[in-house]
């Protein structure tokens, strides 16, 4: 395999849609990139085109390859109208404030990355079962077969979508203030953390008192991962 076809396998294709224009040097379009940023996300953002309407909704997502998935209400009045759609799925994550001797070159250290596709709706009842497992277990390893099992009316209550990556993005600051030609101004500059951790458990009042924490959870909170 050549240099070029290498390089090529290895990112998504980029058009005038996707192409990074403001701060080239900050993005890449490396499929491992795209994908660190996307697994690192708890949340992401869908934007669709409703009858000439822009609108976003939160959700959350999980990969596999280069397929996204995301989940909602059956009753949400934009599921068949998205079906066979064109989407955009954002992920940000904002890893700290960046504080600089004027106002003009504060910014933020943060990763984001922008995916390109067409949203369908997943039908199959067993398909969208096996779905939701995936889903769960890719937050909490194992808990699916811990669990009640779903209900014929629970998966048929529960929307699951996918689109396959067409074309993807990804945005990374990282690092110090840019105003080190103005290190003589007497301000403070730096930065300033931003992390999202996982905090003690909190059991459901009618919680029995001696029913403990599984274990494979609390291993999960003390490594602080969300994903």
């Amino acid at each position: 395999m050549s240099e070029t076809t290498a390089e090529q396998a290895d990112c998504f294709p980029r058009s005038e849609r996707s192409r990074i224009r403001r701060e080239p040097q900050l993005g890449s379009y490396r499929r491992e990139d795209v994908h660190a940023v996307v697994d690192a996300a708890p949340l992401c953002h869908i934007g669709y085109v409703i009858d000439g309407a822009p609108f976003v909704t939160p959700t959350m997502h999980w990969r596999k390859g280069d397929r996204l998935y995301w989940h909602g209400s059956i009753g949400s009045r934009f599921l068949r109208q998205v079906d066979g759609k064109p989407a955009c799925v954002t992920c940000s994550l904002v890893d700290g404030y960046v504080l600089a001797r004027s106002a003009l070159n504060h910014a933020v250290n943060y990763r984001s990355a922008m995916l390109f596709g067409t949203a369908h709706v997943i039908e199959d009842l067993q398909a969208r079962a096996e779905a939701l497992r995936a889903f769960t277990d890719g937050l909490f390893p194992g808990r699916w077969d811990t669990l009640r099992p779903m209900t014929e009316k629970e998966v048929r209550a529960t929307a699951v979508l996918w689109m396959d990556i067409e074309e993807a993005t990804v945005k990374v600051r990282t690092g110090p203030p840019s105003d080190v030609d103005e290190a003589h101004v007497p301000v403070w500059a730096g930065v300033i953390p931003l992390r999202t951790t996982l905090g003690a458990a909190i059991p459901a009042p009618e919680l029995p008192g001696d029913m403990a924490l599984p274990g494979a959870l609390q291993q999960l909170i003390d490594s602080g991962r969300l994903r």
